[in-house]
């Protein structure tokens, strides 16, 4: 495509600005930031799912419309290239017609090192499953997740803040007014509700309790994913749960070093996505004529219809997904579930 230099900003001969989009659909969370080609965030979304990917890949992209169409700046740019990351990347990126889909870990190590270049370990808990980075010069030398057991995520202080009444918003500012917090088991979420429960009857006051909390959820972090690992400074805390003071100060109680927290922590997955989707842009689209499969900011106004069947090829009887498009001869976009590849379609 041919380039016009314009100041200090290149602007291509469709008369826009290179923009790139990352998105980040989770369990409970999805995640959209919009980037320009020097790494600049120009505008982000952040909502809860919609109880289906489709739903929340659909929802995303109208609040993103909605936001450039406000917004004459984001209208001088146009989105060359579109990845995804989460739990649902692959049926996130049939549906927006993504061109790259990674796992959580790269993304997150690669939004971190934009911003932290020196960064050695990772700390990352969201809503519903946490994980634990290490990198050495720059590369990812081990790693683990936990996407099964809740005491080490942030649905345990959601629940827990519920049952004492307290709005998981200030959760944090209690737990840093507690001046001893109090041994709560944290190994399971139904053991620490019990010693929860026990401590209230006992007359422990909600700052210690709390307290207490935010170091049982380290605690059961730390033994469930870095056992076995050195966890070298600097380190980086990011995801949803990084907005709770009480859980900041706990790893630090418990690590004996600065926690840090960056501006973009519960955008790195998609911050991550945009900056590879870039430089995947960058490394074969100007020089090899790439063309996004993105379909751009109406993809809320397109419909969108999955279904599930079983190969029977051969004894792993594989369960296939599909997404079709009932508007377009119900066109099949994406498919894929086959151990073998031989049903994959992306």
């Amino acid at each position: 495509m041919k380039m016009v230099q314009v100041s200090d900003k290149v602007v291509k001969e469709d008369g826009k600005l290179d923009a790139f989009l990352g998105i980040d659909i989770g369990s409970v969370t999805c995640k959209f930031v919009l980037m320009d080609n020097d790494g600049n965030v120009l505008t982000s979304v952040f909502l809860r799912n919609r109880g289906s990917p489709i739903d929340s890949a659909k929802a995303g992209m109208e609040d993103l419309r909605t936001k450039v169409e406000q917004n004459e700046e984001l209208q001088e740019y146009a989105i060359r290239c579109c990845g995804t990351t989460g739990s649902a990347r692959y049926l996130t990126k049939a549906i927006v017609g993504g061109d790259l889909a990674k796992t959580e870990i790269i993304a997150h190590a690669v939004a971190t090192q934009s911003l932290y270049p020196d960064v050695s370990t990772i700390l990352e808990i969201g809503g519903q499953d946490s994980k634990i980075i290490i990198l050495r010069d720059g590369i990812i030398v081990d790693f683990a997740m936990n996407s099964v057991c809740a005491a080490g995520t942030g649905s345990f202080l959601d629940h827990q803040a519920s049952r004492l009444g307290i709005p998981i918003e200030q959760f944090g500012d209690y737990a840093v007014k507690s001046k001893n917090p109090v041994s709560i088991a944290g190994r399971c979420t139904v053991f620490a509700e019990s010693d929860m429960i026990h401590k209230q009857n006992a007359g422990y006051t909600k700052e210690d309790i709390i307290a207490g909390l935010c170091d049982s959820l380290v605690r059961n972090y730390m033994n469930n994913l870095s056992k076995g690992k050195t966890l070298d400074e600097p380190i980086i805390f990011q995801g949803g749960v990084s907005y709770n003071k009480g859980i900041i100060e706990a790893f630090e109680r418990h690590l004996g070093c600065e926690i840090i927290v960056p501006k973009y922590n519960v955008l790195m997955g998609a911050l991550g996505m945009a900056i590879l989707v870039r430089d995947y842009y960058l490394d074969h689209g100007l020089d090899h004529g790439h063309v996004t499969l993105f379909r751009g900011l109406d993809v809320g106004d397109i419909e969108f219809k999955t279904s599930t069947f079983h190969c029977g090829d051969c004894p792993n009887n594989c369960e296939i997904v599909q997404v079709k498009m009932p508007q377009d001869e119900n066109k099949v976009i994406a498919r894929w579930g086959s151990r073998c590849g031989k049903w994959e379609v992306f």
